[in-house]
C-alpha cells in the first residue's frame, strides 16, 4: 500500500468532504430561508382561498387575497375583535398593526398569550390554545362580506391536522373545508386531501335546531335516507381514528371553547 492510499489519508479526505458538504448545505438553508417562509405563506393563503372557493384562473393568490380578504383577530373568550380600544398589551398592539403576520401557533406556546386546556374540554387534543385567533373575512366583488374563514386544527391518527373551514355569514352553513398540513396515512386518513371528499362539505350545517354543534363524520356514506343528513359527512374509509379526529376538531373549534362566542355574535350582530 502506498503512502497516498493510507487509511489515515482516506479518513482525512472523507472528513474534509463531510465538512465542505455541511457548510454548503447550511449556507443554502440560510440563504433560502426567506424564500421558504414566503412560499409557506403563499401555500397557506392559497388554502384559505380554496376553502372559500375563491381561487380564480388567471389571478394570483396574492392579488385575490389583497383585494378580497380582510384579516381580523378574535378574542376566543369573548368573541370580540381585537381593536385599538381593547388592545392593552404590547403583543396585542403589535398583532393589531399587522394581523396577517400574527402567528397563532407560536402564540399557543407563548406564556401570557395562551391557555392550557383541561383534558375534559380538549376534545381536539391540542393541549394549548392561543387566546386570540385569526379570522378571514372574504368579500364579494361589491365589497360585502360573504364568507367567514376560520383556522382549525386537532389531532388525527398520527398527526395534528391544520386547515381552514369556510362558513357563510349565517355562521352555520359550510362553504368548504380543507387541510393544508398533516401527516395522516396516504390512501386512508390522507384522503382528507381528496377533492371528491372535500366536495361533500359545501351546504352542510354546523348547528342543530337547539344551537348545538352537530357537524360530524359518520361511518359509511350519507344519503337521502340518513337522519339529519345536513349535519353529516361520509367518513374516511379505513381511517376511523382520522375521521374521529376531524369530527372532534370541528366540534371543538365551533363550540364554546373555540369560535362559538364569535359565531354567536355574528348571528346576532352580523360580521
Amino acid at each position: 500500500m502506498s503512502s497516498n492510499d493510507s487509511t489515515g489519508k482516506t479518513l482525512l479526505v472523507a472528513s474534509l468532504l463531510c465538512i465542505v458538504c455541511s457548510i454548503v448545505v447550511s449556507t443554502a438553508a440560510v440563504a433560502l430561508k426567506g424564500e421558504q417562509v414566503k412560499n409557506k405563506l403563499l401555500d397557506k393563503n392559497k388554502n384559505i382561498l380554496a376553502a372559500a372557493g375563491m381561487l380564480e384562473e388567471g389571478k394570483s393568490v396574492q392579488e385575490i387575497f389583497k383585494q378580497r380578504l380582510e384579516v381580523k383577530l378574535v378574542n376566543l373568550d369573548t368573541g370580540e375583535y381585537l381593536t385599538e380600544e381593547n388592545a392593552t398589551e404590547d403583543w396585542q398592539k403589535a398583532a393589531l398593526k399587522n394581523p396577517v403576520a400574527y402567528d397563532q401557533r407560536k402564540a399557543a406556546k407563548t406564556s401570557g398569550q395562551n391557555e392550557i386546556l383541561d383534558g375534559a374540554i380538549d376534545t381536539a387534543s391540542i393541549k394549548r390554545q392561543a387566546k386570540y385567533a385569526t379570522v378571514y373575512l372574504a368579500k364579494n366583488k361589491s365589497g360585502e362580506v360573504e364568507t367567514i374563514i376560520l383556522p382549525v386544527h386537532g389531532y388525527g391518527l398520527w398527526s395534528t391536522l391544520y386547515g381552514f373551514l369556510a362558513l357563510k355569514t349565517d355562521a352555520n352553513t359550510i362553504v368548504g373545508l380543507g387541510f393544508y398540513e398533516h401527516g395522516e396515512t396516504p390512501g386512508l386518513g390522507g384522503e382528507v386531501d381528496n377533492p371528491k371528499w372535500k366536495s361533500l362539505w359545501p351546504g352542510k350545517e354546523v348547528f342543530d335546531d337547539e344551537g348545538n354543534v352537530d357537524i360530524r363524520l359518520i361511518k359509511g356514506s350519507v344519503d337521502s335516507s340518513t337522519a339529519n343528513a345536513e349535519h353529516k359527512v361520509d367518513g374516511l374509509a379505513g381511517a376511523t381514528l382520522t375521521s374521529n379526529g376531524v369530527t372532534n376538531l370541528l366540534q371543538f373549534w365551533l363550540g364554546k371553547n373555540g369560535f362559538g362566542p364569535y359565531l354567536e355574535k355574528v348571528k346576532e350582530q352580523g360580521v
